[in-house]
This record gives structure tokens, C-alpha cells and sequence, in this order.
């Protein structure tokens, strides 16, 4: 072979590598393009789910156990009219009220969730007898419904229970979830551990809320006459 075919050979083969190393170039590219989209659909996607975990007080989104819908449908098999689910999640409470007859309907601050409890209560077939909506509960009157289902944390409940006395009608029915109201009475108490439903009777806390207003009352007057 002649110097010049071997020149020649020679600088085939470092185009030949330099094209390859440019397609691996090239593919490792598109690869790490694919890996870093995906992470960031991931965290758009997520983000509204973990976002409400971060506030002061909030309704971190936990789904219901299939014990703890058996457990409330239970505690309102009775029951009849309107239900409200406070922090409704993916719906699966309000679906499975609907399926019992209740115009059921929920609110939820995650519009992944609500959107999605939308779509779910369509193809139950449940649409008619639901809706979901987003919005923060403490900007919402609940006087409408006569049934009200809540799965609270500890520390919004004193203030839950002064906003549902002060609005349901004296016929409503609150069943609370995973923890009791700090105090109202329940009339029953329904499964076990984590599934655990309290209920209780409007009727039974409205004097109680009475009292806090009289005692209020009171004692605005008292320092009126000083």
C-alpha cells in the first residue's frame, strides 16, 4: 500500500469516528432532554398535590381507605337529601354517596383533584347526582347540606366546629373522619383505628353554640358597663 493510500485510509477512519462519536453525542443529548422533560411533567403534576401540605392548616390529601367509605355510608345509610364531603380529595367519597341516592358534592383547593373527581364521577355514570368544586372551605357556607362528611386534621377542628354550628341547620348530620371533633358528643362511633367514624347530631351542638354566644354577649356587656 502507498503512503498516499494511507493517508487516505487513515483519515476515512477519524471521520468514520468522529461521525460516531457525534451519533452517541447526539443520543445522550436526546436522552438527558427526555429524563430532564419527564422530571419536570412529574413535578407539575405533583406539585399541587404536595403544595396544600405546606399550608398553616390544611386538609393534606390522604385517600379514604375502603373501610373508611364502608364505615361513613354506614353511619348515613338512613340518611337522605344533601351531602357535602369538606376536602373531597379524589371523590370517592361523593361518588360513593351518589350511588346511594345523596346529591352529593365536594370541595377541594387541588384542581388536579377536583378535575380528576369530575372525570371519575363520569364514567361511574354519577355526574348528574355530583359536583366538585374548588375552593377553600373557610370562604364556603355549608348551610344547604344536611349531611356533612370530613376527614380534618387536629388542628382545624375547633375552628371547623365553631363554622358548622354557627351554619348547618339544626336536621344535619356531621360524620368526621380519622379524628373527632375536640367538643361536640358523638351519638355513635363507627369502626376502629385509623377507619374510625364519628357522628353527630346538629341538635346536639346547637345549645352549645348558643352558650358560647350568650357567654360572648355577656361578656361584651359586662365591659360596656366598666
Amino acid at each position: 500500500m502507498s503512503q498516499q493510500e494511507i493517508l487516505v485510509d487513515s483519515s476515512q477512519q477519524v471521520r468514520n469516528n468522529s461521525g460516531g462519536s457525534r451519533s452517541r453525542n447526539s443520543v445522550g443529548l436526546i436522552a438527558t432532554g427526555l429524563v430532564g422533560g419527564t422530571i419536570a411533567a412529574l413535578y407539575v403534576v405533583a406539585a399541587p398535590f404536595v403544595a396544600p401540605a405546606l399550608r398553616k392548616i390544611c386538609l393534606p390529601f390522604v385517600p379514604a381507605t375502603t373501610a373508611q367509605v364502608e364505615n361513613v355510608l354506614t353511619a348515613l345509610r338512613a340518611r337522605s337529601g344533601t351531602l357535602v364531603d369538606i376536602g373531597s380529595g379524589d371523590g370517592r367519597i361523593v361518588i360513593a354517596a351518589a350511588k346511594c341516592g345523596f346529591q352529593a358534592s365536594g370541595f377541594e383547593l387541588n384542581p388536579w383533584l377536583v378535575w380528576y373527581s369530575r372525570y371519575k364521577s363520569w364514567r361511574e355514570g354519577v355526574h348528574c347526582s355530583t359536583s366538585f368544586h374548588i375552593s377553600d372551605l373557610w370562604k364556603v357556607s355549608f348551610a344547604q347540606y344536611s349531611n356533612v362528611v370530613i376527614f380534618g386534621v387536629p388542628q382545624m377542628m375547633n375552628q371547623l366546629e365553631v363554622k358548622l354550628a354557627k351554619e348547618l341547620p339544626s336536621s344535619a348530620k356531621v360524620v368526621a373522619c380519622r379524628f373527632p371533633f375536640p367538643t361536640w358528643v358523638p351519638e355513635r362511633i363507627t369502626g376502629e383505628g385509623i377507619d374510625t367514624v364519628w357522628v353527630y347530631d346538629a341538635k346536639t351542638f346547637s345549645p352549645h353554640l348558643q352558650q358560647e354566644k350568650t357567654k360572648e354577649t355577656t361578656q361584651g356587656h359586662d365591659m360596656n358597663d366598666t
